[in-house]
């Protein structure tokens, strides 16, 4: 009897300590949203997620409490919902709608933003799974390419979070900057929403900078974002691919079918199937602002629980040296979507 009344406490008191840990997983997700609602735009909510994540990590840490009142801060699950809920903001449709010129930009930046981003970090001895998230979100879209990018190659948290307030820092600048170097050039709205979309990092960067120049450069740069968010799933599954037959064959000896398929990121075939479905026409106007209010909290909650499982000491370890690679990746990447944007749209 005695027994039983002792697991059956210890049960109430998991309970209590589950539904304490949901409690602050929510409030923390809606003080994000009010400081990013009150905030430069391009200070997105992944960053006020992670820093808000991070604070209560430190207090729980002290308190000796955070492996009980971690329960529910489910980062894997948050990230990938986010993830597939994602592809019903690329509208193969529309991409269309601007013709084969945004498709070749989003093919020709990608693939050689990553490859440089790659040679670059590999010259300057970055961890190989540092590098993969970081050329992920340089060369397509920023935060969710990264996210992506460490789902596939099993990246760890510190990575992810480094990346992504590196994309969230440099958004800011280059949304202002952008569209003043725009018209001392005299670019027409599609050259510069062209370029917008095909450098900046994140989509509501992307946004605010064409919106800056005018709504011809909203449009053209929206798309070509879209584009290249299009290329997620593509991304995603040639980084596991190679990471398994290369990165780890040595561990695992020569991969069969079935460990691609096990290691295969399969919340990319909800990404792909979810932007077929809104390419069809399946989602109303209505149910697409549903879908990415939904995107919005799955990621913030996900971003928070990055930093509240962030170990500060990893970044030391990580140091300055990614900085480097991503400033000179970035440069890279503005000067050849300048050029890329020119050729396709400026003419």
């Amino acid at each position: 009897m005695t027994r039983s009344i002792s697991v059956s406490s210890r049960k109430w008191t998991e309970v209590v300590w589950f539904i304490a840990s949901v409690l602050l997983l929510a409030a923390l997700a809606l003080a994000t949203n009010r400081l990013a609602a009150h905030s430069p735009k391009a200070l997105e909510y992944p960053l006020w997620a992670a820093v808000l994540g991070l604070i209560a990590n430190g207090i729980a840490s002290g308190l000796k409490i955070k492996p009980k009142l971690g329960t529910a801060f489910r980062t894997e699950l948050f990230l990938k919902v986010g993830l597939v809920l994602l592809g019903a903001s690329v509208n193969i449709t529309e991409i269309l709608s601007v013709g084969a010129r945004g498709v070749v930009q989003a093919v020709v930046l990608v693939v050689s933003v990553f490859l440089f981003t790659w040679w670059l970090g590999g010259a300057l001895h970055l961890e190989k799974k540092l590098r993969a998230v970081m050329c992920a979100a340089v060369s397509i879209c920023g935060v969710s390419a990264a996210i992506a990018a460490g789902g596939s190659i099993l990246a760890r948290k510190e990575h992810l979070a480094y990346v992504t307030a590196l994309v969230i820092i440099t958004a800011l600048p280059m949304m202002i900057l952008m569209p003043w170097i725009a018209a001392l050039m005299g670019m027409s709205p599609e050259w510069a929403g062209a370029w917008f979309g095909g450098n900046i990092d994140t989509t509501a960067a992307v946004v605010g900078a064409g919106a800056i120049y005018g709504e011809a450069a909203v449009r053209v740069a929206s798309i070509v974002k879209m584009a290249q968010n299009a290329l997620i799933g593509v991304m995603a599954f040639l980084l596991a691919l190679y990471w398994v037959t290369q990165e780890e064959q040595t561990e695992i000896g020569r991969p069969s079918a079935r460990v691609l398929w096990d290691r295969f990121p399969k919340f990319v075939l909800g990404f792909i199937l979810v932007s077929v479905l809104a390419s069809a026409g399946a989602f109303t106007k209505a149910q697409i602002k549903d879908i990415t209010a939904l995107r919005h909290w799955a990621f913030t909650l996900a971003f928070v629980g990055i930093g509240w499982d962030l170990a500060l000491g990893e970044f030391r370890r990580i140091g300055f040296r990614p900085l480097a690679v991503y400033l000179a990746a970035t440069v890279f990447n503005t000067l050849l979507a300048l050029g890329a944007s020119w050729l396709l749209f400026g003419q």
